[in-house]
């Protein structure tokens, strides 16, 4: 065997171990929410969102590296080649690691709410990045309990949308709020779709996530309702006049919703064709909220 067959595999989980495609999970907030405030505000403050969307960045790999360490504890990554301890071997550099990306991250933040002389923004993602620990970190495991989708509703949605309005308007805005729950919605559906193909593994290491507690058959089912569920939520708030029209064009997303839902549904009892629908699902997030945060800077013009 070649030396270039070997490094390519090696190659492949090293890319899956960094997660570029996951990335957007922690720009999208940014976007929408400043979106959102230029709407409203007709005023954008560049420096601002790009410090933050590099923050945010820092914090969600902090989040993933951490990730991976804490479940090294508890076993249940063992059959998780591309986990960056299991690549490495070295759990306590990768700790550290993680946590210069934290300390990068919050430094951004507190650029931001140095700037503006107002501690909220670091605050509401001081809070964030608690949710963010107790849902892999110990003693609490909330993610081992089936939480974890809560907790990435209400971090990547309300308050992360939430804090990249007010770094941009210092104000609060019942509009960033409905927009919040899409987004939050959105977001969760990419962790929900993690569990499908590690039901076995999740099991033998005691976590009880959603698709362990439903099965696969109902897991699939939610997962239609709540990717259909953010489509008439955009269109109601619409018509109630919270959201411009044009943020229908999320709607274009709506290929990568029936996608995921019609491979989820075929597939949801099959661990090895079932894997990558939580790609499908990032890209279901990626362009609905890209979509979402245009149609209101279109309406911002």
């Amino acid at each position: 065997m070649t030396t270039k067959q070997i490094s390519r595999p090696k190659t492949k989980l090293w890319m899956a171990a960094i997660k570029p495609p996951m990335y957007s999970v922690a720009i999208m907030p940014i976007w929408v929410g400043t979106s959102v405030a230029f709407a409203e505000n007709k005023s954008f403050n560049v420096g601002v969102f790009f410090t933050f969307v590099a923050a945010a960045i820092l914090i969600l790999a902090w989040e993933n590296i951490s990730n991976d360490v804490f479940d090294s504890e508890t076993g249940i990554d063992i059959n998780k080649h591309h986990s960056l301890v299991n690549l490495t071997g070295k759990k306590t550099l990768v700790f550290w690691l993680g946590n210069l990306c934290l300390i990068g991250g919050l430094l951004g933040i507190l650029a931001i709410a140095t700037w503006q002389k107002d501690p909220t923004v670091i605050g509401i993602i001081l809070l964030c990045c608690a949710l963010g620990y107790m849902y892999q970190g110990p003693p609490f495991r909330l993610g081992y309990q089936g939480l974890g989708e809560i907790l990435c509703f209400f971090a990547f949605g309300p308050l992360g949308i939430t804090a990249a309005y007010y770094s941009q308007t210092r104000t609060w805005s019942v509009t960033s709020l409905a927009a919040s729950v899409i987004v939050g919605v959105v977001t969760s559906l990419i962790l929900f779709c993690s569990h499908f193909h590690q039901v076995q593994d999740d099991i033998a290491a005691g976590k009880r996530s959603p698709i362990v507690r439903l099965g696969t058959a109902t897991g699939a089912k939610v997962l239609t309702w709540l990717t259909a569920s953010i489509y008439p939520l955009t269109l109601f708030c619409v018509v109630l006049g919270i959201f411009p029209v044009w943020t229908l064009l999320s709607w274009l997303s709506l290929p990568y919703a029936f996608k995921l839902c019609r491979h989820v549904q075929e597939n949801h009892n099959q661990p090895e064709k079932v894997s990558n629908c939580k790609f499908i699902a990032v890209a279901v997030h990626f362009w609905s909220c890209l979509l979402l945060g245009v149609g209101f800077a279109i309406a911002g013009v």
